[in-house]
């Protein structure tokens, strides 16, 4: 569950790993059963900080079909990147 509880924390330990790891990261959000409006704004602040000033980095996010329908209410699936699988985020992150 990504809601307003867990949203605090969610963002500061993957915010720590964007900013300490690679430029192309993969967040699998594939067994969360529920997203809130807190959850989806961590998202977008983390996909923001892993883009960094010039865009050099990405952020992937593997998703279940629940998940993908909460974004789409809010039309957020282009700029969420979201993927069906880890195998698909990474012919994302590259191309062959």
């Amino acid at each position: 569950m990504l809601d307003a509880f867990s949203e605090p924390t969610f963002r500061k330990v993957i915010g720590k790993c964007i900013e300490e790891g690679p430029k192309q990261i993969i967040l699998d959000l594939s067994t969360i059963d529920f997203v809130d409006s807190s959850g989806l704004g961590a998202l977008v602040q983390l996909v923001k900080i892993a883009k960094g000033e010039n865009d050099s980095g990405s952020l992937q996010v593997v998703t279940n079909p629940r998940v993908t329908q909460t974004v789409k209410l809010v039309r957020l699936e282009k700029f969420l990147s979201l993927q069906t699988s880890v195998e698909d985020a990474l012919k994302q992150i590259n191309p062959s």
